[in-house]
C-alpha cells in the first residue's frame, strides 16, 4: 500500500507545489485565446450551480430520503443516491452527444454520429441501478444471517 505523505511534510509541499504549476500551465493555456469568453463561462457555471443546481438537487434528494426515513431506513437511499448521481453526471457531460446536439466540428474530427449515446447511456444507468440493487441484496441478506433468531 503506498504511504500517504503527512501534511505539512516536505513531500506534501513538494506535490502541492507541483499541482499549482500544472494548474497554472493548464490556466495559461486555456486563457490564451479567448480569455472573456472563458472567464464569462465560469463566471456564468458558477452562478447557474450555485444559484439554479443546488436548491434543484438538494429539493430532489429530500424528496428522495422522505420515504425511506419514513419507514426508518434512511440508509438505503444511498442505493437510489450513488447511481442516480453517476447517471446524471454522466448525462451532464455527454449531454450534446447524447441529445444529438452536437456541432459538425464533432462529426469532422471523430468521423462519428452521435446516434448511438442516448442508447448507451440508458444501458450504463440501467447497469449503476442493477449493481445497486445487487449490493441492496447481499446488504439486506448478510444483516438477516447476522441477526439472532427472535425468541417467543
Amino acid at each position: 500500500m503506498p504511504r500517504v505523505p503527512r501534511l505539512g511534510s516536505p513531500l506534501a509541499l513538494l506535490l502541492t507545489l507541483c499541482s499549482l504549476a500544472v494548474s497554472a500551465y493548464a490556466a495559461v493555456r486555456l486563457l490564451s485565446g479567448d480569455w472573456f469568453g472563458v472567464a464569462l463561462w465560469i463566471v456564468g457555471a458558477a452562478l447557474l450551480h450555485d444559484l439554479v443546481l443546488v436548491p434543484l438537487y438538494t429539493t430532489a434528494d429530500r424528496l428522495l430520503v422522505r420515504p425511506f426515513a419514513a419507514t426508518g431506513h434512511r440508509g438505503l437511499a444511498g442505493h437510489v443516491r450513488v447511481p442516480g448521481a453517476l447517471s446524471l453526471l454522466l448525462l451532464l457531460v455527454w449531454f450534446p452527444l447524447i441529445s444529438g446536439r452536437a456541432d459538425a466540428r464533432f462529426r469532422a474530427a471523430t468521423g462519428r454520429s452521435t446516434d448511438g449515446y442516448l442508447a448507451h447511456w440508458l444501458l450504463i444507468t440501467a447497469a449503476l441501478f442493477a449493481v445497486s440493487a445487487a449490493v441492496l441484496v447481499v446488504r439486506v441478506r448478510r444483516a438477516t444471517k447476522e441477526r439472532p433468531p427472535a425468541v417467543h
